[in-house]
């Protein structure tokens, strides 16, 4: 606290405290500026943030689109480790959840828009970036793991298909690290809490020699599992272990010439979720596999459940060049390696009676993945002014190579009464297709994927001399060409068969074109109220859904969003209030249907489906989607050391009713064709999220009372798109923090930080995930219990 921080031109974003609302800024021109971490500067206003949203340093207050900001404080006080920690609504627009039980795989949304159901795939994409100092990720894999000193998380909210290009119809989360000062700093972090969870924390700067400047930053965390599994050997269900190191070498020859080579390695072990049985249906359960109705510590019995394990490696070379004090050339050049594998057992007590003795008393499905993914990009920009023109101009390419397969096989088996469970053997009685992580069982699926895709794009913001200078008119545009080739080389552990009854490799070759334009009006009715009208567009690229028996292709959605906003501030600063309301059309959906896929009786007609096996095909929906909703944001420093703040987000989309293609098998009638529309539900969205926090710091002789309290409403959500779908509770979640900080240590420069956190803190229990049907009962994934910890930090 009351410290400052120096956000350059490269590093982009200022700190912000408290919950993530927008802030006024300090010169929009400035390409150095100095921010205090503490919400209020000396004399109680409230501070001043800086973004790179439009690629160029700005005054977040100044800059026209829909931003929040999640600062170092906010970081720190949230207890947030990784993204997945924004899960709670910590930005109102933003929704984090993992991939159905796994949190190797994460789903991003923004404004309901992002990912309907399953981005647990190599050729189909999320509709929301994740971007690290300018690098895009292209996987969702992975987005789990540890952050590495993070300086701020910019949410920027709506289309952002003109400057950050494909896959941002949703919006863009970018997140910057700090840089290498050039001066000696050690940064130590130790702490504990409940569960088992420990984490250790380094951060080195050190102090620039012949112009080169080194900083290293490393963390090792882990926690045991939320729910018990009682096998023995077995990890228990929602644990995970991280570790990973994180360098910069900055090399600066002269004042206007950077070169900043990044190198970061990070390991993420992780367990799924549990699923609970939460209701009953018509079939019986076994008495060994009790329904659990709340929230359980324990599973009922145990299974077999390893972690999933992801390795992240990556380079980068971030070059910037202030050619002349109107024009600066920046060049981000990065290499990338993924690999991630699933194991995924949290449905193991879910399976009724006849269900499991109908399998010959097999249960517990282990779910296996692997992916493999490397990817490498290269973007320039230049970024300058003509007089009363700002400008940014650039181009980007990338190309992803990515492999995935899976395998499905029984882990338990039951006796006939449904008494005893036993664990089964690793399965030997088949011969795996390719190398993979259960060499005795089939290969349910495997392809691969190669994407190339190349932008250039435009901004250009025009200031009349006129209405005082207060007039601002942009316009802009991004042209993309995206290519596809991919290959779905095995299916039921041999090669597909396609729809001539040929075995052969599947493929599908596909590319597309677009523009995605924007316009933007923003007005300075005075020098604390800022207006603005924006129009934009945004894209999530077309593919394949390897889940399927065919491979068949589908084509890019689109969003096309009207935006309207103002940005004030009253009392000298010691009132912000921001307010965004947008609506728009959601264009060719990506949506999946299940196509069942049967056991056969002897003369080749469907008997029953087969519960091992899961087919999707992903078809764009006709007709025009809706989108709408409204985003307010209030922040408020009333005295000296207290500051009050809440956000709120309305959001709604609707999706246009579709025919289901596939006919479905019904017991004595065949295959029966759909003949009406089904309604289609959005997902991890809901309707109204709203998010409040108050920080509060009292300086007393040699050191400083800071504490913290965050509070996240939310009125539940959707998990499935299709019937039968279930709405998750609303819930309301607390977040707590109390520190004594900056304690001398009797060094010059040594403080001592310890503190007290707390997520969850009042231990509330929702259903974030509601599945099931009338005869196998319905099953749920709750949230986390209470977690807790104390930490002590040396700065120095």
């Amino acid at each position: 606290m009351g410290m400052c921080t120096r956000v350059s031109a490269l590093t982009g974003a200022a700190l912000i405290f408290g919950i993530p609302a927008a802030a006024i800024a300090a010169d929009a021109d400035a390409a150095d500026v100095a921010v205090s971490n503490s919400p209020q500067d000396a004399s109680g206003a409230l501070t001043e943030i800086v973004v790179t949203a439009e690629k160029r340093p700005a005054s977040l207050q100044k800059t026209p689109i829909s931003i929040s900001v999640l600062g170092a404080d906010d970081i720190q006080n949230r207890h947030v480790q990784s993204l997945l920690d924004l899960s709670n609504g910590a930005i109102p627009s933003l929704r984090v959840a993992p991939f159905f039980s796994r949190n190797s795989a994460l789903i991003v949304n923004i404004r309901g828009i992002g990912v309907l159901s399953d981005g647990n795939q190599p050729a189909r994409d999320q509709g929301v970036g994740v971007y690290v100092d300018g690098v895009y990720l292209g996987r969702p894999q992975g987005l789990g793991a540890a952050l590495f000193d993070i300086e701020s998380i910019e949410v920027l909210k709506g289309p952002q298909g003109t400057l950050f290009g494909r896959n941002t119809e949703g919006g863009a989360v970018s997140i910057t690290t700090r840089k290498p000062t050039g001066e000696f700093h050690a940064d130590l972090t130790g702490g504990v809490g409940n569960f088992g969870y420990y984490k250790t924390e380094a951060h080195v700067d050190l102090p620039e020699f012949h112009n080169f400047s080194l900083k290293i930053d490393g963390i090792v965390t882990a926690r045991d599992g939320t729910v018990r599994n009682p096998l023995s050997g077995a990890w228990g269900f929602n644990a995970y272990q991280r570790r990973g190191i994180h360098t910069q070498l900055q090399w600066k020859p002269a004042p206007n010439f950077t070169a900043n080579y990044s190198y970061d390695t990070s390991y993420d072990a992780s367990s799924s979720l549990y699923q609970q049985a939460i209701a009953g249906g018509t079939q019986a359960r076994a008495p060994i596999l009790p329904l659990q109705p709340t929230r359980a510590d324990s599973a009922s019995i145990g299974v077999p459940e390893q972690p999933s394990i992801g390795r992240n490696s990556g380079h980068g070379l971030f070059l910037e060049w202030q050619v002349a004090p109107s024009l600066t050339l920046k060049s981000i050049s990065s290499y990338r390696e993924l690999s991630q594998t699933q194991f995924d057992n949290a449905a193991a007590t879910t399976m009724t009676l006849p269900a499991a003795l109908a399998a010959g008393g097999q249960f517990a499905r282990y779910s296996l993945a692997e992916f493999y993914q490397y990817q490498y990009s290269q973007e320039f920009q230049a970024i300058g002014d003509l007089g009363r023109l700002h400008y940014v101009v650039g181009a980007m390419g990338f190309h992803e190579h990515v492999r995935d397969n899976a395998q499905a096989f029984y882990t338990m088996k039951l006796n006939a009464d449904g008494t005893v469970a036993t664990v089964l053997p690793p399965p030997s009685s088949v011969v795996a297709a390719i190398p993979v992580n259960m060499p005795g069982a089939a290969v349910d699926r495997a392809s691969r994927i190669g994407t190339d895709s190349y932008g250039v794009f435009g901004q250009f913001t025009w200031t009349p001399a006129i209405l005082d200078d207060g007039l601002h008119l942009t316009a802009g545009a991004r042209w993309t060409n995206d290519r596809k080739n991919g290959e779905l080389y095995i299916i039921n552990n041999k090669l597909p068969v396609d729809a001539y009854g040929v075995s052969r490799v599947l493929g599908f070759r596909k590319s597309w074109s677009r523009v995605d334009p924007m316009v933007n009006i923003a007005y300075d009715v005075t020098r604390d109220v800022h207006v603005y009208g924006k129009w934009s567009t945004g894209y999530k690229s077309g593919g394949a859904n390897s889940r399927s028996l065919s491979y068949m292709p589908f084509n890019p959605e689109t969003v096309s969003i009207f935006e309207i906003g103002a940005k004030t501030e009253f009392f000298d600063r010691h009132v912000r209030f921001n307010v965004a309301a947008y609506a728009g059309t959601y264009k060719n959906i990506q949506l999946d249907f299940v196509a069942p896929f049967y056991n056969l009786d002897a003369n080749g007609n469907p008997i029953t489906a087969d519960a091992t096996r899961t087919t999707l095909d992903t078809y764009n929906a006709p007709g025009n989607g809706r989108v709408r909703g409204v985003e307010a944001e209030l922040l408020v420093a009333p005295v000296r050391g207290l500051t009050m703040s809440v956000n709120y987000a309305y959001t709604y989309v609707r999706i246009p009713d579709t025919f289901n293609p596939y006919a479905t098998f019904v017991p004595g009638q065949g295959m029966v064709v759909n003949t009406t529309p089904i309604r289609i539900y959005t997902t991890y969205t809901p309707r109204n999220a709203l998010s409040g926090a108050i920080d509060w710091e009292r300086p007393f002789a040699g050191f400083t009372l800071t504490a913290h309290l965050d509070a996240n409403y939310d009125d539940g959500f959707f998990t499935t798109s299709t019937a039968p779908v279930f709405k998750g509770d609303a819930s309301t979640v607390f977040n707590g923090r109390i520190a004594l900080t900056d304690i001398d240590l009797g060094t010059s420069d040594a403080k001592l930080t310890v503190s007290l956190w707390g997520r969850n803190l009042f231990n509330e229990q929702h259903r974030f995930y509601i599945s099931g049907n009338a005869a196998s009962g319905m099953s749920s994934f709750f949230n986390e219990p209470r977690t807790f910890g104390v930490e002590a930090r040396v700065k120095f």
